[in-house]
Parts: C-alpha cells; sequence; structure tokens
C-alpha cells in the first residue's frame, strides 16, 4: 500500500501578516502498487503529450484551468482514493499546545488525517513532499509512527522525497489543492476540479467547523 501527501496553504499562524486562512493536507492512496505504477505512467505520458519535457512538474497553484482539467481526467480513471484534513486557522476557534508553532502544527495536522483514514490503511509506504529540515523530517516520521501504531501497524515506512521528481506526490497536490480551492469558495466554479475527482474521496474533514 502506498500513501502520497502534500498540503496547500501554509501552517503559519499570523494570518493577519499574510499566512493563510486554512491549511490543508491532502492524502492519495493506492492499495495497489501497480496500479500506482500505472498511474504515474500516466502522468508522464500526459507531460509529453501537452508538449512538456520530462522533468516538468504538475503544480495546481502555477497551472492553468486548462492544465489543471486535464490533469484530473488523466489520472481520475486509476483506482486510488483519498482523504482531506482542512484547519482552520480562525484565532478565535484555534488554541492548544500542537499549535504553538510551524512544526508542531504540520505533526498535529498529519496525525489527525491517518486518524480518519487507519481503517484503510495497512503497512502502508508514506511518501511526504519533502519540506523543512532533516531534524524534522526524521521527528515526523517518528511522531507519525508512534501515533498511527498505537493500536496495529498501518505505517510500515515514512519517507521524504520531492514533489518535482515524483508525479505521484503531483497528484497529492492537485488533490489539497482541489479540496482548498473548494474550500475557499472565493472563485468562480470553485468546486469543478473536486467534482472530477469526488468519486474518489472517502472523507475530508474541516475542523474545527465554522
Amino acid at each position: 500500500m502506498l500513501v502520497f501527501i502534500d498540503e496547500s496553504g501554509d501552517s503559519g499562524l499570523k494570518i493577519d501578516k499574510g499566512s493563510s486562512r486554512y491549511f490543508t493536507i491532502g492524502m492519495v492512496v493506492f492499495g495497489d502498487n501497480e496500479e500506482a505504477v500505472a498511474c504515474d505512467q500516466r502522468i508522464q505520458l500526459l507531460k509529453k503529450e501537452i508538449g512538456w519535457s520530462n522533468k516538468s512538474e504538475f503544480h495546481f497553484k502555477r497551472n492553468s484551468n486548462k492544465i489543471r482539467d486535464i490533469f484530473l481526467r488523466a489520472i481520475v480513471p486509476y483506482n486510488f482514493f483519498y482523504y482531506g484534513m482542512v484547519i482552520n486557522k480562525d484565532p478565535k476557534k484555534l488554541w492548544g499546545d500542537g499549535f504553538n508553532n510551524k512544526e508542531s502544527f504540520y505533526k498535529y495536522t498529519c496525525g489527525l488525517i491517518f486518524e480518519n483514514a487507519k481503517e484503510k490503511l495497512i503497512n502502508a509506504t508514506v511518501v511526504i513532499d519533502e519540506s523543512g529540515s532533516l531534524d524534522f523530517k526524521n521527528k515526523l516520521g517518528k511522531y507519525l509512527r508512534n501515533k498511527a501504531n498505537q493500536e496495529e501497524r498501518i505505517i510500515k515506512k515514512v519517507k521524504m522525497q520531492k514533489s518535482e521528481s515524483n508525479n505521484l506526490l503531483q497528484l497529492a497536490d492537485y488533490v489539497a489543492s482541489s479540496i482548498s480551492r473548494s474550500i475557499l469558495n472565493k472563485k468562480k466554479k470553485s468546486d469543478e476540479f473536486r467534482r472530477i475527482i469526488s468519486h474518489r474521496e472517502i472523507f475530508v474533514q474541516v475542523w474545527p467547523r465554522e
């Protein structure tokens, strides 16, 4: 089982100084490794079809609506499912030790999404978009294994990779961003991209609720 995680927004808490109002984590899960390979190959082929180089990266925020639509329609036939965790960073609603700094905030949010998904996961290899220091990556891996494996082993390994070199992390970016855009609901047809992949959605939690 393969799990890919990426985020949309930022983990900063100073909304009045430019931090995003919401922080969203997307979790893409492939129960079958061969299906993951097939999806990865389809994304790589899509780059060629649209005239991009092999090393180009699909990135929701930087891509046009046309590319977003093409990408999601190319990957949606593959057998994966996804979860989302959206944190509403309204300072009037969000408090506690887990939100004291960016690293603890990120770890806490990852813990929440794994708690929601644990019934579907077993011996999963988890790949997370590379960020932060090496020390933080090690701490995050240890935190997730301890958090998720209290009752049974749902995480086998946690790896950090750069999204630019991992097509399935690019898929996780698209999932997180599609969820985030639908929650923000500020742009025309804000839920159009999430609708394309809606039948792959297991559960998206917004917390705290507004």
